[in-house]
């Protein structure tokens, strides 16, 4: 079952969130041209500023420093084929993005601040805290924060959309970063802005191009993700990234809407509860260290566990013994958050370890070797978060 019969639910929740994340795609911020497509934006930013009036607070994910930068500098789109060329693009586009924005929000006096991140600011706890801190801050002033990846300085999103090598990137497209900071900021709603209608269906048998919206979702299935496409022509992430987004958004406990920013009026008609766009309904609700163990947490380590550890962990909620452990596949130290493999290969957990992995190796074969009753732990039951499996 993946969508709902309850359309009251939907209107509910998007009627009485309070606090919202919003994200624009390049296609919504900038024109063909590399230019600011004021037409689009400014529609936007008034419906934002209609939002704070009737006192919800925002957050704004925006793209479009990269395109801006390019357009400015007069540069032919190929030449953004070269990475060290998008960060120039970005650091030229990111001043002209503010400024817009600026300008557009001091129509209705609203004050803007800019937010530009790297993965650090998600993988190390303490920043992490100190980043919510901040934006709590900003809100509590009445102040729109601005966030966008500080893509000068960090390429995790401008490299690739696809993850290589043992290190899984915490998020490589600003539509998993407006989640992770709805996350953070335990948000009550996601909107995901895009050129297109929603999440698409294609309508009859024949395969023909007829499409229609799937207006609300309970559950990311299988089939959900087939649907979605890969990056678009001008932006870097696609309906897959943007599913991936909503998912976090539901195991959140807040509702995600994928949305056509081109429509008239169309945050009024969504946080109106009307029906328009994909909604994707709550579904759990993670808090506190335990979302940032499943979701931002840079996984430093890899441990393949037996068939006792897996089912201790999933179905006792235990703590992981070293003596479980069948092997340490990356190294990682204390307080680093790892990966937990079943014996097939397939994470179902995260932890965070409380020794290094040679410790954790050591006191697997010393275990086994001396088969004594206790087992050092390495990661605590309250440190684990069961990841849904696929």
């Amino acid at each position: 079952m993946i969508e709902t019969s309850n359309p009251a639910e939907r209107e509910s929740l998007l009627k009485s969130a309070r606090r919202v994340v919003i994200k624009l795609g390049t296609n919504t911020v900038a024109g063909s041209q590399g230019e600011l497509s004021n037409e689009r934006v400014r529609p936007i930013a008034k419906s934002i500023a209609e939002l704070m009036r009737e006192g919800r607070q925002a957050v704004l994910v925006s793209s479009g420093a990269v395109g801006l930068g390019r357009g400015w500098l007069g540069l032919h789109p190929s030449r953004l084929a070269d990475l060290v060329t998008k960060q120039a693009c970005a650091a030229v586009g990111q001043s002209l993005l503010m400024n817009a924005y600026k300008d557009l929000f001091s129509e209705w006096d609203i004050k803007v601040a800019q937010v530009l991140l790297t993965e650090d600011d998600f993988t190390n706890w303490r920043r992490y805290s100190n980043l919510r801190q901040t934006m709590e801050k900003l809100l509590g002033f009445g102040v729109l924060p601005i966030v966008n990846e500080n893509d000068t300085v960090s390429t995790a999103e401008l490299e690739s959309t696809t993850p290589s090598g043992p290190r899984t990137p915490v998020f490589s497209d600003n539509d998993r970063l407006a989640a992770l900071v709805m996350s953070g900021m335990e948000a009550d709603a996601l909107v995901l802005m895009t050129n297109v209608d929603g999440l698409l269906r294609t309508i009859g048998s024949d395969g023909g191009s007829a499409h229609n919206v799937i207006p609300l979702v309970e559950q990311i299935t299988p089939e959900l993700k087939r649907l979605a496409a890969g990056p678009s022509e001008n932006g870097r992430g696609g309906m897959r990234t943007k599913l991936e987004a909503a998912e976090i958004a539901m195991n959140c406990g807040g509702i995600a809407v994928i949305a056509n920013g081109q429509r008239p009026h169309v945050l009024d008609r969504i946080f109106a509860g009307e029906k328009i766009g994909t909604a994707f309904l709550p579904s759990t609700r993670m808090r506190g260290k335990r979302r940032w163990i499943a979701y931002a947490a840079g996984v430093r380590g890899r441990v393949v566990v037996d068939a006792g550890a897996y089912r201790a962990i999933t179905e006792r909620k235990a703590s992981l013994l070293a003596s479980g452990i069948v092997r340490v596949e990356s190294h990682f130290a204390p307080m680093d958050v790892v990966s937990i493999l079943d014996a097939e290969g397939r994470e179902f957990a995260r932890g965070i370890a409380k020794c290094a992995s040679e410790d954790a190796e050591q006191a697997a074969r010393r275990k086994k070797s001396a088969g004594a009753s206790a087992s050092p732990v390495l990661v605590t039951r309250d440190n684990i978060v069961l990841l849904q499996r696929p």
